[in-house]
């Protein structure tokens, strides 16, 4: 049965411009450590500069893996839900959102599923063989997987967060619900760098 292994990772931390840090960089080499024992097919990142060097800062340890920009895997609120839907603690956040960027956030949201929720298709021969791509994004868009993963309401989303470079893997299979075999694992990190990208609050 054909799998397509999906290796879900928010990008390491960044300063308030953007950019990749000295400990995002050590998060991202970390991961690419752990992901060196994996037969990865391809590293697709994120537009933002974030995600572009994480991507390939874990890419030196997977020599040979083509690295590439996917536009799906931009950040961007994937659904806004409605009043009624919206938790106490997010009251507010959205209401920027109008409905020209909601309808935009969502086109994007379907994309991401489109082009990576699902089983890949058959190879010029015919074979059907399993592939293993990481993605680097960002949290939002990891949430929207794992709740499409879940069959999940729209709203879900929310409250579904991941730290700096820490592993989600899904697995999708024909004819068979989408296997969640992790989320936000920080195994690959030492104590000091788990956690980043979160509130400051008390963490096992």
């Amino acid at each position: 049965m054909t799998t397509r292994h999906l290796y879900l990772a928010r990008h390491g931390a960044a300063d308030a411009f953007g950019e990749l840090t000295d400990i995002g960089r050590r998060q991202a080499g970390l991961l690419g450590e752990r992901l060196a024992g994996v037969p990865v097919d391809a590293v697709w990142h994120s537009p933002l500069s974030r995600a572009v060097a994480s991507a390939h800062e874990l890419a030196r340890h997977l020599p040979n893996v083509p690295v590439a920009e996917a536009a799906e895997l931009l950040d961007h609120v994937p659904y806004v839900p409605s009043a009624a839907e919206t938790p106490p603690s997010w009251a507010g956040f959205f209401d920027g959102y109008d409905d020209a960027e909601a309808a935009s956030g969502q086109r994007l949201a379907e994309a991401l599923v489109a082009r990576f929720a699902r089983v890949p298709g058959t190879a010029a021969n015919g074979a059907r063989p399993d592939t293993h791509e990481v993605l680097v994004t960002h949290a939002y868009q990891i949430a929207w997987l794992v709740r499409h993963a879940l069959d999940a309401p729209p709203s879900r989303w929310l409250g579904l967060n991941s730290a700096n470079t820490a592993l989600t893997v899904i697995e999708y299979r024909n004819g068979l619900p989408p296997t969640i075999v992790m989320f936000n694992d920080m195994s690959h990190l030492s104590t000091d760098l788990r956690w980043t990208g979160f509130p400051e609050g008390m963490r096992p």
